[in-house]
């Protein structure tokens, strides 16, 4: 039996939607195709034991899963759940009816529980674009998806749950978040405020002058005077971010895996203090498989770059 589900890749910002296709016949071998790095191969490991652990058996057939495109990379572990889901369903555990309509991503435990993963916010722009009718999503990642209005977004806790929703047993109801709401109730509350700041009269107003106008500032001075102190309250007199700015900030930081748990929203200009003996690699990022470097997290930000040459 042949069955399809859907999923995506996330390369740098750009999401490209992946057909997982997979087929059962007699046998007993399992192949995998369609550019996959080493996550994705393991994952065959990681479904055998989920499904063992809630009750199911990995079919005793000959398995074959194409992930379409077959020339764009695959990467990491979010191809686990909709691997999970086409092999049940070609083994015909769960309702095919449905699988059409919802895009899938989640890594699993061995117990069956889904993990979080990353670019959950750009993958949900995507299911939107690619209309479909929703998006099931580890519940750690539920509020950063639900942002995308016009988008069901289901945050389940276990493969359990996604098997009952598809099967339309058990009633599931969509996360709801108001992102405009949240991002203009958390947009002026600062762990470090400016206003904080005793005494240094000339650096608060170099500080003001850089704030307003966008510039630079080299900041020299010895150990404990005062510049990482600074630094770290500048955001607190940035103007504030638009919500397009919020969302674009966001997506790097979905891709990054540096979303907090319940955030739905970035709504504070980012503050990035990396290390001096920072390498060149993690500073700019990039790489086969693209990653935000340092100064790509501080985008619409800060970036204190305190002792880097």
């Amino acid at each position: 039996m042949l069955v399809k589900t859907y999923c995506a890749a996330v390369n740098g910002l750009d999401v490209t939607t992946v057909m997982v296709e997979v087929s059962l016949t007699r046998g007993v071998m399992f192949h995998l195709t369609g550019l996959a790095d080493a996550a994705v191969k393991e994952s065959h490991d990681r479904i055998a034991a989920a499904l063992l652990n809630i009750g199911y058996k990995f079919p005793v057939a000959d398995v074959t899963v194409n992930l379409a495109p077959a020339d764009i990379k695959k990467e990491g572990s979010s191809f686990d759940l909709p691997l999970a889901i086409a092999i049940l369903a070609a083994n015909e555990k769960i309702k095919t009816d449905r699988l059409s309509e919802y895009m899938l991503v989640g890594e699993l435990g061995l117990d069956g529980q889904l993990q979080p993963v990353r670019g959950a916010l750009p993958i949900a722009i995507r299911a939107r674009a690619e209309k479909f009718k929703g998006l099931i999503v580890p519940k750690q990642n539920v509020r950063e998806a639900a942002v995308v209005n016009n988008l069901n977004v289901y945050g389940m806790e276990n493969l359990l749950d996604v098997i009952s929703f598809l099967n339309g047993v058990g009633e599931y109801a969509p996360e709801e978040v108001d992102a405009r709401k949240e991002f203009y109730d958390h947009q002026y509350n600062f762990d470090l405020d400016f206003s904080d700041v005793r005494g240094q009269e000339s650096v608060k107003r170099a500080l003001e002058v850089a704030a307003a106008g966008g510039h630079n500032l080299i900041m020299i001075g010895p150990p404990g005077s005062g510049k990482s102190m600074m630094a770290k309250r500048l955001p607190s007199i940035l103007p504030p971010l638009s919500l397009a700015e919020s969302l674009e900030t966001t997506q790097i930081y979905s891709i990054a895996g540096k979303m907090s748990q319940n955030t739905s929203l970035i709504s504070q200009r980012p503050f990035r203090s990396p290390h001096h003996t920072i390498s060149q690699v993690a500073l700019v990022g990039g790489g086969n498989n693209p990653q935000p470097g340092e100064i790509s997290l501080a985008h619409n930000g800060v970036l204190f770059a305190n002792g880097i040459n």
